[in-house]
């Protein structure tokens, strides 16, 4: 038995147990690791942090998709930027109103290793015939979308260093704001509000958006595995607001099965603590 370990903060460490190391490669923007455990099953690593396992995967995806399609029931054409997994392009699919999904991947890699080792997340959507695969840059694709021609934009990227980075700056966020429609919703990463490095960058994505649209608000979930577990998603539109337009019968007529999320969970994820409040607001 192994460990994988990372650093949380400079005085805080996370560790797994794994049986055995799949697979390793550096690819040609970062590097790529597949473990298997027995408690959270397959996993793997970019660049020595955690993306994905296949026992609390569900978490992120649901949290991720689920509470803009119960705000807007509607969406037909949406983005994931990121999301090399496959695991949030899957819950996308699952609406079968969607006529249209592009998921701008930088990275092609993670997506055929996802394939190989963690079919949970990636199994059946290549082959979905709404899915459109782009392996190039997330933030040079939306710059080529048409004005006002996207229903939704999920923001599944890594942090912001390296190859994540310009996806947490006022240029992406206004390009987002562009190519959305009037109903339009953009999801993005908001990192977590518990240690100081995450903080920060939890407050100057939430300041620059807050800054391009009329609606802004910041949602949490519980991700066991991610630095504290207590991660938060950002919601940005330009008419419909989560709580307000929150659509609980069109969206339990889809009949989803979820494991996380539901329309009561829906509400009370955007009811922050008071610290996260400060936080955001400071």
């Amino acid at each position: 038995m192994d460990w994988y370990t990372e650093q949380w903060s400079n005085d805080c460490k996370f560790s797994i147990a794994y049986d055995k190391e799949l697979y390793s490669e550096q690819s040609s923007f970062q590097q790529i690791n597949f473990y298997q455990g027995k408690e959270f099953g397959t996993f793997f690593t970019l660049d020595g942090l955690m993306m994905v396992n296949e026992k609390d995967e569900f978490i992120y995806h649901d949290m991720i998709v689920h509470p803009a399609f119960a705000t807007n029931p509607n969406i037909k054409k949406v983005l994931i930027i990121g999301g090399g997994d496959g695991g949030t392009a899957r819950e996308v699919l699952r609406y079968p109103n969607v006529e249209e999904v592009v998921m701008a991947e930088i990275d092609e890699r993670v997506f055929r290793l996802c394939q190989q080792y963690l079919p949970v997340t990636a199994r059946g959507v290549e082959e979905d015939s709404r899915m459109q695969l782009r392996f190039e840059d997330g933030l040079e694709y939306v710059r080529n979308v048409p004005d006002q021609s996207l229903d939704l934009i999920l923001v599944d990227s890594t942090d912001p260093v390296s190859i994540g980075e310009g996806l947490f700056t006022t240029a992406f966020y206004k390009e987002c704001y562009r190519v959305l429609n009037a109903d339009g919703i953009l999801i993005n990463q908001h990192e977590s509000p518990y240690f100081a490095e995450y903080a920060a960058n939890m407050k100057k994505a939430h300041t620059k958006i807050k800054d391009i649209f009329p609606i802004t608000h910041v949602y949490q979930y519980h991700m066991p595995t991610y630095p504290s577990g207590h991660w938060l998603f950002g919601f940005a539109s330009k008419r419909l607001d989560p709580l307000k337009n929150l659509n609980v019968e069109a969206w339990e007529q889809f009949g989803l099965e979820t494991k996380y999320y539901n329309t009561n969970l829906h509400i009370g994820a955007f009811g922050l603590p008071n610290y996260v409040k400060e936080a955001l607001n400071r």
